[in-house]
């Protein structure tokens, strides 16, 4: 099994759209599995059609008060680096759960031990198959902060079943986060997708930095390569001895396919296809 990360410095710049051509097109000889673990913002179902079932819900711990050991001396809410805790004075402390990343600082806080624990559901993961090739997903749900905690529960899922596939596409969230890299850990390879702009240049640079760091080996993909500059991204990438390995150009044909829930098919997906086998 080889597992390929498509990711990026910034949002919007196609890496969902190579991703999901990219596994298709590996899918039409070989054994594949698409993993959308940009968990925020999933989309690699829409653009394929795909209809998920949700197979696994996630959990995140939160603090539970013993109000009868409870002093109220509000160190709980000192603790509490997210401000998911308020402690009026001489009162009961009140709790914000959908602040919480369940560190536990309150807990180790606490004088009197009042502090035990509960949980409450942040996100799915969902399983779904189209075009010959299977999928994987996570969702956060709305209004819930760590995303990183579904990306994991995505990962363990994965790691059940990798062995069946001959290729592992992993779509990553844009930025360099604890989600992303979360996602990242335990690729062999990355496809670094950007576009010929000010920000591409930019975030290009924070995902080469990342990806250094990660050892893991990647290549540049310029989307939109015919709009804008591309000599910004040429700049950049050979600060870390990289050329752009892949141009992929601003097409109608791209946009129709890509708004219809088709798998987009070009040249530049082929050449791809061939660089990361």
């Amino acid at each position: 099994m080889k597992q390929i990360a498509v990711t990026g410095g910034k949002g919007g710049t196609g890496k969902s759209t190579v991703a999901t051509a990219l596994a298709v097109s590996l899918g039409k000889k070989h054994r594949v599995l698409l993993v959308d673990a940009d968990v925020d913002c999933p989309n690699d179902h829409l653009l394929l059609g795909i209809k998920r079932e949700k197979v696994k819900t996630v959990w995140q711990r939160i603090p539970k008060w013993d109000f009868e050991k409870c002093i109220k001396c509000g160190k709980c809410a000192e603790a509490c680096k997210v401000n998911a805790i308020f402690a009026p004075k001489e009162k009961q402390p009140i709790f914000m759960q959908q602040q919480c990343n369940g560190c536990g600082a309150c807990a180790l806080s606490c004088p009197t031990q009042a502090i035990g624990w509960d949980k409450k559901e942040i996100g799915h993961v969902f399983r779904g198959k189209a075009h010959g090739i299977d999928f994987l997903g996570g969702e956060l749900k709305v209004n819930e902060a760590v995303s990183e905690f579904v990306v994991d529960a995505l990962k363990e899922t994965l790691e059940k079943n990798a062995e069946e596939y001959d290729f592992v596409v992993v779509d990553t969230a844009a930025g360099t986060h604890c989600d992303v890299i979360s996602a990242l850990q335990g690729s062999e390879f990355a496809l670094a997708v950007t576009e010929p702009t000010p920000l591409g240049k930019h975030d290009l640079e924070l995902i080469m930095k990342l990806l250094s760091e990660l050892q893991v080996p990647f290549e540049i993909v310029l989307n939109r390569s015919d709009v804008g500059k591309a000599n910004l991204i040429e700049k950049v990438a050979a600060k870390y001895g990289k050329s752009i390995a892949a141009k992929i150009p601003y097409k109608k044909e791209i946009m129709i396919a890509y708004s219809k829930g088709i798998p987009v098919k070009d040249k530049s997906i082929e050449e791809l296809r061939e660089m990361v086998k």
